[in-house]
């Protein structure tokens, strides 16, 4: 299984570095003929290269041989699945590109002391990477902004800083013109953090679809895009007086926590009650049923930011605006077995 996954994906440095039990760094240094690597470690790591087939990345070791590029990543989110897709597309790039990463992690949706974020800083690093919602928290900016550092942001925005992300807005009303084209009239959406300029925009698109419905009525519940949250406002939204035949989250954790509550009640998803979510994370293929969603590339979205930082800490320069330092991709609607017409009608 592992071979066939290599095959299709490409040798990557982390695979010779697996196979010969030492560091991608390691890998990096023998690959460029650094003499500080012992010769019987230099020989474990050409017999991978060779068992593997690697074919070194000429810009990777174009980026070594020239100067070590050394990169902080700071992330703090609630959603397991996300961050986990989020730190698989970074290490993969990282990895291709032979790039360092030092890992800075703020608990429970919080960004990192202003001294973390300076010890890392004073570390060496040469650029930063912030996955949300730390791109967006006024604290994280002013010490960042400090340090004068390039820096990319994935899913949101930051003052003089490379973003990466979707048409939030736009993906959101194209989920509830798919709910209302179902035949559902009472629509509930259950919100993000509101410190994320996401979750506005998503709610943004959300209103905007059921306003030109005219037919459609709304019910809003709070959330933070944990699953505990989902909890919350999943039994609010189904103990409403005329609740909702379909909720839509504004990611796939809370999704995911609306499909319990509606069990607990005894409640068919979608016969009784469709559901729908945003992301496309793991979350939404590991319960029954699987949710219609979103997809958002989150691997892609950190793979792209990170590419954009290498290229702007290797120029030495800030690139210019535009496409240079801002990119929007593509998301998609998939459609599973959570969402139905209203009464399976």
């Amino acid at each position: 299984m592992a071979q066939t996954a290599r095959r299709t994906r490409g040798v990557t440095i982390i695979d010779v570095a697996k196979q010969a039990g030492v560091s991608p760094m390691t890998v990096s240094r023998v690959i460029n003929a650094d003499s500080g690597v012992r010769d019987q470690t230099r020989e474990r790591v050409n017999e991978a290269i060779r068992a593997l087939n690697y074919k070194p990345n000429m810009m990777a070791r174009s980026l070594v041989t020239s100067r070590e590029i050394r990169i902080g990543v700071i992330y703090s989110n609630p959603s397991a699945a996300f961050m986990s897709d989020f730190l698989g597309g970074v290490f993969e790039e990282a990895s291709a590109r032979a790039a360092q990463l030092i890992l800075l992690k703020g608990k429970d949706g919080k960004a990192p002391t202003p001294e973390a974020i300076e010890g890392l800083i004073a570390s060496g690093v040469g650029g930063i990477l912030l996955a949300p919602p730390l791109g967006e928290m006024p604290l994280v900016r002013q010490v960042l902004r400090a340090a004068n550092l390039p820096v990319a942001v994935v899913g949101g925005t930051a003052p003089g800083a490379i973003s990466v992300g979707i048409d939030n807005r736009q993906a959101a009303y194209d989920m509830t013109r798919h709910l209302i084209e179902l035949g559902h009239r009472r629509l509930g959406f259950i919100l993000g953090n509101p410190d994320q300029s996401a979750s506005a925009e998503r709610l943004s698109g959300f209103q905007e679809a059921v306003r030109e419905a005219g037919t459609a009525e709304a019910q809003i519940a709070a959330g933070d895009f944990s699953y505990a949250s989902g909890l919350v406002a999943g039994e609010q939204l189904l103990d409403a007086p005329t609740p909702p035949t379909a909720v839509f989250a504004s990611n796939d954790d809370m999704a995911a926590a609306v499909v319990s509550v509606a069990h607990r009640r005894h409640l068919d998803v979608p016969a009784d009650l469709t559901v729908a979510g945003f992301d496309d994370t793991t979350a939404a293929v590991t319960l029954w049923p699987p949710l219609t969603t979103i997809r958002q590339p989150v691997l892609e979205l950190a793979a792209e930011a990170l590419q954009l930082l290498i290229r702007e800490m290797r120029a030495g320069t800030v690139a210019p605006t535009g496409d240079e330092r801002s990119r929007v991709l593509q998301h998609v609607l998939v459609e599973r077995q959570s969402t139905a017409p209203p009464g399976g009608s």
